[in-house]
């Protein structure tokens, strides 16, 4: 594999779940300047990803170095299991409640602004939150879907999920109450170990216990959150759609993805073999770094306040 320009052979290296590796140790291609003279340019496509949300209370899935800090659940198993789907809903039902009440940070915020002010055009996002949307941003493709619906696999019926939550509280009376004093005994609050996807940790006992959702429709228990699970693939259409913004786009601006799955770096690849400029703003190195035109590893929020501010907007 070629390596990343700028980046020493003796660099420290992690290995991916995707055999892919990526450097500890990183280093900027360009300056902040170089940022704001791709962007003034307009005609930028924001590519998003859960780095974005972090300011938001919504922690990533993976550390700095690449690595997973945890394991989320597999289209595979939740299709494939009565037990898993079961799992799955009482950790969500949890989790969900402090993922849904985030609020969207000064990043989403910026991305708005931009927008608004012509810098910024479509923006995909790998996040299934909603705070793109909640902080005024249009044109926003949900490239992994959203939180906000629910679908039936068997019959396909959507459903809202807050109207998903309302009936797995009525049938599951005293649930968080019981979680809460679990959580009591062993000295842990329960939003500490919320999810990009709103899962959350949750103890065997209590999952036993749970009674998850079923379909209104067809009175199956395969109901599933309308987001695309690891292991499922993007549609097609959605894949070509957002093609084709990255072939009209005047650059790609990559926000808070470490572009470990392909689902999104096959957009920085589009990019890089069509000619168009790629700028990565993260914390941390990533997949794509070896095909960016200019890469900034900094604090989202304070990069993009100053982007903000020495544009003018």
């Amino acid at each position: 594999m070629s390596q990343p320009t700028g980046l020493s052979s003796s660099s420290p290296t992690t290995r991916l779940s995707t055999s892919r590796t990526l450097p500890l140790v990183t280093h900027d291609l360009g300056t902040f300047e170089d940022l704001v003279d791709l962007v003034s340019g307009g005609g930028v496509l924001v590519l998003s990803g859960a780095g974005l949300s972090t300011e938001s209370g919504i922690p990533d899935y993976r550390g700095p170095d690449g690595t997973r800090r945890v394991e989320p659940m597999t289209y595979g198993e939740f299709a494939g299991s009565g037990e898993a789907r079961r799992r799955y809903w009482a950790r969500s039902y949890i989790g969900w409640q402090r993922f849904d009440a985030a609020e969207p940070n000064e990043g989403h915020r910026v991305v708005a602004d931009l927008q608004e002010a012509g810098y910024l055009g479509p923006v995909i996002t790998q996040n299934v939150d909603g705070l793109h949307q909640a902080s005024g941003a249009r044109d926003v493709v949900e490239l992994h879907g959203s939180l906000d619906r629910a679908v039936c696999l068997t019959c396909g019926e959507v459903t809202s999920r807050l109207g998903l939550h309302e009936r797995m509280t009525e049938a599951n009376p005293g649930f968080m109450a019981r979680f809460a004093a679990a959580a009591h005994a062993v000295g842990s609050q329960w939003g500490e170990q919320v999810r990009p996807d709103g899962d959350i940790v949750l103890a065997d006992e209590l999952v036993e216990s749970f009674h998850p959702p079923r379909c209104l429709v067809c009175g199956n228990d395969t109901v599933k959150p309308d987001v695309v699970f690891f292991g499922e693939s993007v549609p097609k259409p959605l894949v070509e759609r957002c093609f084709g913004l990255v072939e009209t786009a005047g650059a790609l601006l990559v926000l808070g993805s470490s572009l470990s799955v392909m689902s999104g770096y096959r957009f920085v690849r589009r990019a890089h073999a069509k000619g168009v400029p790629v700028a990565i703003v993260t914390r941390s190195a990533t997949r794509g770094d070896a095909e960016a035109t200019l890469r900034l590893h900094a604090p989202l929020g304070a990069t993009l306040t100053g982007l903000r501010s020495a544009l003018g907007v």
